[in-house]
């Protein structure tokens, strides 16, 4: 694998942020270390997640292309971009210290000045919501699309809160600093408090109109669809975490995060244990007393499998490697078919004549094993 970021993704240097995000889910489903046979899938995937962070980032994009592979590796590797990659508390592989964009001090060299965003900027915060699957999703895996109503940037004031040519002042509830201090005279003596200003919100400066689209907030509530990608074996009640697909930051940072929580449904011909699968399968009296080839539904189709002679109620029969992909790790569970005789509601005179032939022949009463009624009891 090329480390050239585009190559990693295999988009073009023009490619679009969908597209490349799109290649990337692709990449991450085929190499991501949980459900990967490839060699080196763990490195591979780390490659593939640092390439869409950098691609999908303005500045750090600008930046790659500017600089080329090499040195912009190099550059990370020097500390050029705010203390380097993971330096501080951005949340990704770029994150600078505090939040800030880690491309700060390679800007300067490049491109005259810095980007514009304030220091101590803070992720947006995460955001939850519930996906429900079907069984069989969750055994092959799939690429489900879902809606979701979330928190955006207001694209009319670009989150801003108020128009572009709306005039500004320091706020004169607490002469521009951002904070107003209060003094209680108590008891205890004087105590002092000091709390964010609630008229200009902690930025000091208020403005003479405010967005007519988002009502002077910044964001505003939107209905979007995402592309989720469902690991083959994902169990019910896991989450899974889209990243910078939550809510935005109110401080210039990037958005949160979106947890997704999945819910399978439950299946009219399987129960699911773990990585194992049952199966509840009825069998005739005469099938259980001569033997049978019998077919039983699984996840990939039907399978075949011999009932001996003889087989009571209740039996239990295995079927290796049938169950739902493991995880986090090779191979699969396995299928448990449990068998269930049924007694005929109705039999004509044929068969009546035969079943009491066959009770005189026997000639005694059935010799039921211990354990034979506990292991009925389990069946039903």
């Amino acid at each position: 694998m090329s480390d050239d970021f585009y190559d990693v993704l295999g988009v073009s240097r023009d490619a679009s942020e969908d597209e490349i995000k799109s290649a990337y889910r692709k990449k991450a489903a085929e190499y991501h270390p949980d459900v990967s046979d490839e060699p080196n899938a763990e490195e591979k995937f780390k490659k593939v997640k640092k390439a869409k962070e950098v691609l999908t980032d303005e500045e750090a994009r600008r930046a790659y292309d500017q600089l080329g592979h090499d040195r912009f590796e190099q550059a990370e590797k020097r500390g050029g971009f705010d203390g380097g990659a993971g330096a501080g508390a951005g949340g990704g592989p770029f994150g600078g210290a505090g939040g800030e964009s880690p491309f700060g001090d390679i800007f300067d060299q490049f491109f005259g000045g810095g980007n514009g965003r304030r220091s101590g900027a803070r992720p947006g915060r995460d955001l939850q919501t519930r996906l429900r699957i079907d069984l069989e999703d969750a055994y092959h895996g799939i690429e489900q699309q879902m809606t979701v109503n979330r928190p955006e940037r207001c694209g009319d004031c670009d989150g801003a809160g108020h128009p572009p040519d709306a005039q500004s002042q320091p706020c004169s509830a607490c002469n521009g600093r951002g904070q107003r201090t209060t003094v209680q005279q108590t008891p205890l003596g004087r105590v002092q408090q000091t709390q964010t200003c609630r008229e200009c919100e902690g930025t000091g400066t208020v403005y003479s109109a405010s967005c007519s689209t988002c009502g002077g907030d910044g964001q505003v509530v939107n209905e979007t669809t995402l592309t989720v990608d469902i690991p083959a074996g994902i169990s019910d009640g896991q989450t899974l975490r889209l990243e910078r697909e939550g809510a935005p930051s109110e401080s210039g940072g990037p958005n949160g995060d979106l947890l997704v929580e999945i819910s399978i449904e439950s299946h009219q011909e399987f129960e699911r244990s773990d990585d194992d699968l049952v199966h509840r399968f009825a069998l005739s009296f005469p099938q259980v007393v001569f033997g049978d080839e019998v077919e039983v539904p699984t996840m990939d189709g039907a399978a075949t499998f011999e009932v001996p002679s003889g087989t009571q109620s209740g039996e239990r029969f295995r079927l290796q490697g049938k169950g739902m992909p493991r995880l986090q790790r090779r191979g699969r569970g396995d299928l448990y078919v449990y068998v269930q005789v049924v007694t005929p509601e109705s039999m004509n005179d044929d068969q009546r004549e035969a079943l009491k032939a066959f009770a005189e022949a026997g000639g005694e009463e059935i010799d039921v094993n211990e354990g034979f009624f506990e292991k009925l009891k389990h069946s039903l």
